[in-house]
Formats: structure tokens, sequence, C-alpha cells
């Protein structure tokens, strides 16, 4: 109840509060403070001789001066991965059942979610089949990553254990 009764206050006269800040006239801004500023050069003939004069002792001092300089090699930091450092290459992934969500190109050297359910899936089916070797090949990951998946990453296994305390129905 109280917001209504603040809303019809807030917007009193709204559009003339509005046009009457808008035609106001602009504030001046503050004078700025002058300023020297240094003026062209004199077009004096002595200034224009010192100017165009070469030192004998300067040149002298300066072709004894020898600077052998060596560039250090170019290092590119890479925050975040918004600039990348090299071109990656990309290949085309083994589509899942999802068709249109499913990513279409990964990076050489990683592999999707869906794709490593499939690998782990045939390899525990058939592993003489799905050797470490060929999976790194069909899916272009190292031999060594391709290893610690298959050892370290284990999916989803659904036992069901009869309980201890019950007995066991028998088939009739």
């Amino acid at each position: 109840m109280g917001a209504r009764v603040t809303r019809v206050f807030r917007n009193f006269n709204l559009e003339s509060r509005a046009t009457r800040e808008i035609s106001k006239e602009k504030p001046t801004s503050a004078p700025r403070h002058p300023v020297a500023r240094p003026g062209p050069l004199p077009d004096d003939p002595e200034i224009q001789e010192e100017i165009r004069r070469k030192d004998d002792k300067l040149l002298a001092l300066l072709k004894e001066v020898y600077v052998d300089s060596i560039d250090p090699p170019v290092q590119v930091k890479d925050k975040g991965g918004s600039i990348p450092s090299k071109q990656q290459e990309y290949r085309l992934t083994k589509l899942g059942h999802l068709r249109d969500l499913d990513i279409p190109s990964i990076p050489k050297g990683r592999i999707s979610v869906v794709e490593v359910l499939t690998l782990l899936n045939n390899h525990k089916l058939s592993p003489q089949t799905w050797t470490t070797e060929k999976i790194a090949k069909e899916y272009n990951i190292d031999l060594k990553e391709v290893t610690s998946l298959l050892e370290f990453f284990i999916p989803f296994a659904v036992e069901i254990f009869p309980p201890k305390d019950r007995k066991a129905l028998k088939p009739s």
C-alpha cells in the first residue's frame, strides 16, 4: 500500500519536471588559466647558426661509443586463453545421441565427455579390439593419457547385492 502512495508522489508531474530540467541552459565552464607557450624560434641568424654548427668535441665522443644489443626472445603470456599462443588443430567429434547439442569439433589432444563414456564402454565390452593404442589413434590423444584414463576414470557400474539378513526367494 505504501509503495503505491510513494509512486504517485514520485511520478507526479514527471513530464513537466523533465522538460524543465532539459530546457535549462547548461552551466558555463570555468575560464582557463593563461599558459605561457613558447613561440616559434626567432629568425635571428646567430641562433640559426648555433643550431646548425657542429661541435667537434661532441662528435669525437660520439664516434667512440659502440652499442651492441641483442633482443631477448619474445614470450607471449597467455592469461585466460583469450589469445592463443599457437594455432590449435581441431578434429571432428564422434557425435553422440544428442546431435544438435553435441560439440562438432574439439582441439586435438582433448576429448568430450560423450566420447570418454563411449570409449570406456567399448574398452570394457571388448578390450582386445579397443586397445589403448587404437583408442589413442582414434581420438588423437597421447598414449600416456589414454592409459591413465582407462586406469583411473571408472564409469558408474550398478551392482545390487542381496541383503544378508533375509533369505533369498527361491523360484518355484
